[in-house]
């Protein structure tokens, strides 16, 4: 099975870097494949145009760069995001990618009786954010409840991807402990795959 793991970090020498490799080989010691798209150093432009805003309307078709990234996703037999916390969400950067990437007719379907048809259920995605803050303060101040609902909910949600792992990677004294971590993650992707061929 093959992972795509998604990160969003502008220096390639970055712990979400460090993490997003940890995870690919994790998936890679449990005998599967991963592929790191680094968003950044791909040069991906996250803002929304009038072209695509032309494409949510199916006035005009997806343009080649986002059609590849799409295809990127459905090679996929799962989705991981690692990426930093700013501001208490995801970085712009990773934002762009989903606002121009989980396109109505791709992601979903917006039909004319106000009704959505969800697409993505048949992906499994893992979400991995690395904090600068303890959990105490995101509990304190709810802000771990409020991503959950923007991104697990508010995006995988309505596309039907069901989120199997959100994971909050907080400061701790030896950072490189997260590199384990990721790691035990990336052997994890795919274990309910394992046990069900197993079980058949």
């Amino acid at each position: 099975m093959h992972a795509l793991v998604v990160v969003a970090h502008p220096d390639p020498n970055s712990l979400s870097h460090a993490v997003a490799q940890a995870l690919a080989d994790g998936v890679s010691n449990a005998g599967h494949t991963a592929e790191i798209a680094d968003l950044a150093g791909e040069g991906f432009d996250p803002r929304f145009s009038l072209d695509d805003l032309s494409v949510h309307r199916r006035e005009i078709a997806q343009p080649a760069e986002i059609a590849a990234e799409q295809a990127r996703v459905d090679r996929a037999d799962a989705l991981v995001l690692v990426y930093p916390i700013y501001w208490w969400s995801m970085p712009a950067l990773l934002k762009g990618w989903i606002d121009r990437v989980f396109a109505n007719g791709w992601a979903y379907d917006e039909l004319e009786d106000m009704k959505t048809v969800k697409k993505l259920r048949h992906l499994p995605v893992h979400l991995v954010a690395l904090a600068g803050a303890d959990l105490r303060t995101f509990a304190r101040h709810g802000y771990y409840g409020a991503m959950r609902t923007q991104i697990d909910h508010g995006i995988f949600g309505y596309c039907g991807a069901p989120v199997v792992t959100s994971e909050l990677l907080v400061p701790v004294p030896d950072m490189s402990a997260h590199l384990d971590t990721a790691r035990a993650l990336g052997g994890k992707v795919f274990a309910q795959a394992n046990r069900a061929a197993e079980a058949a």
